[in-house]
C-alpha cells in the first residue's frame, strides 16, 4: 500500500481541547461547558445548525474519546447540511436513561447478574454500575379495587404493594446497591409525567464541573414528550437502552431536521387537543417518522 493511500489516523481526542471553556457560577465557584461558538471558530457553519442538532453536536464533542466517538464524528455533524444525503452514523451518548417497569425489571436483573459474576471471579461487584443515571419509574400497575371512598387510593396502594411485594423488595435493592440507579414507586403518575415534571434537569453536571445539557432515552413510547421543554429524547428498544446505561453510544442516521412554524393564535373554542391533532396529521402526511422536527414562529408565545 502506498503511503498516500493509507487510511489516515483519527486526531487524538484532544484535539477539540480548545473548547472547554470556563464560567463564574458564583464568586470563588466556577463551571466549564464545551463551547459550541469556539468549535465555530473552525466549523462556521455551527451558527446555522438547528438547535437539536447542537444539541447532539455538543454530545459528540464532549465526548469524543478517539475511540467510540472519534474527530471524524465532529467534523460529520458539524458540517451537517440540510439537504444533504444520510448515509453516515452518529455516535450519541446521552444524559441519563428512563425505564418504566416492564422493561426496566429486566435490565435491572442484567446488572444484578453482571454483579454476581464480578464477585463468583473474584471481582469487586460494585465496579458494576451504570455509567449514567438511570430512573425506572412504576406506572404499569393499573387495577382499582377501592373506589367512591375518601380512603380508596391508600387502600389500593395496600393491595398494590402486597400483589408485587417480591417485585418491588428487588426494585428497593437495586436503589439501594447502585448509586446511579433510582426508582420512582407507584402512585406517583405514568411515566412521561414523572419524567417532564420530576426527572428532568434542564442541565447535568460532572464531577469534574463540567456542566451539559439533558440529553436522554426512554424504553417508553411517549418518552418523545420530553421534547415539548427543549430536551432532546425519544424512546427505544431495551437492548438500546441497556447499552446507553453501560455508557455506549446510541446510534443514529445523521437525521433530517423537519421545521414547523406556527403563525397566529388559536380561536376561542378551540383546544389544545385540536391543535395536537392538526399538527400530527400534517407532520405524518410529511413522513417525518425518524427526523428531529423543530417548531418555531410567532404562533409558539401564544400557546
Amino acid at each position: 500500500m502506498s503511503k498516500s493511500s493509507r487510511p489516515q489516523a483519527a486526531k487524538p481526542a484532544h484535539a477539540f481541547a480548545k473548547t472547554l471553556k470556563s464560567f463564574t457560577i458564583r464568586p470563588g465557584r466556577e463551571g466549564r461547558f464545551h463551547s459550541l461558538p469556539a468549535l465555530a471558530k473552525t466549523y462556521p457553519n455551527i451558527q446555522r445548525l438547528p438547535v437539536s442538532i447542537r444539541i447532539v453536536l455538543e454530545s459528540v464533542l464532549r465526548n469524543c474519546d478517539g475511540k467510540k466517538v472519534l474527530p471524524e464524528h465532529v467534523t460529520q455533524l458539524a458540517n451537517w447540511q440540510p439537504n444533504a444525503p444520510r448515509s453516515e452514523e452518529i455516535p450519541f451518548v446521552v444524559s441519563r436513561v428512563v425505564l418504566q417497569d416492564f422493561t426496566g425489571v429486566p435490565l435491572l436483573v442484567d446488572l444484578a447478574a453482571m454483579r454476581n459474576v464480578a464477585a463468583t471471579m473474584g471481582k469487586n461487584p460494585k465496579a458494576i454500575e451504570p455509567l449514567v443515571p438511570v430512573d425506572l419509574v412504576v406506572d404499569h400497575s393499573v387495577m382499582v379495587d377501592h373506589y367512591r371512598t375518601k380512603n380508596a387510593l391508600d387502600l389500593n396502594m395496600k393491595l398494590e404493594f402486597q400483589r408485587n411485594h417480591e417485585r418491588y423488595q428487588f426494585m428497593k435493592w437495586g436503589m439501594q446497591a447502585f448509586d446511579t440507579f433510582g426508582v420512582v414507586p407507584p402512585g406517583f403518575g405514568i411515566v412521561h409525567q414523572v419524567n417532564l415534571e420530576y426527572l428532568a434537569r434542564g442541565v447535568h453536571k460532572r464531577k469534574d464541573n463540567v456542566y451539559y445539557p439533558d440529553t436522554l432515552v426512554g424504553t417508553d413510547s411517549h418518552t418523545t414528550m420530553i421534547n415539548g421543554i427543549g430536551v432532546v429524547g425519544w424512546g427505544v428498544g431495551g437492548i438500546e437502552a441497556e447499552a446507553a446505561m453501560l455508557g455506549q453510544p446510541v446510534y443514529f442516521l445523521t437525521p433530517d431536521v423537519v421545521g414547523f412554524e406556527m403563525t397566529g393564535q388559536l380561536r376561542e373554542g378551540v383546544t389544545a387537543t385540536d391543535l395536537v391533532l392538526t399538527v400530527t396529521e400534517l407532520l405524518r402526511s410529511h413522513k417525518v417518522v425518524g427526523k428531529f422536527v423543530e417548531f418555531f414562529g410567532e404562533g409558539t408565545r401564544t400557546l
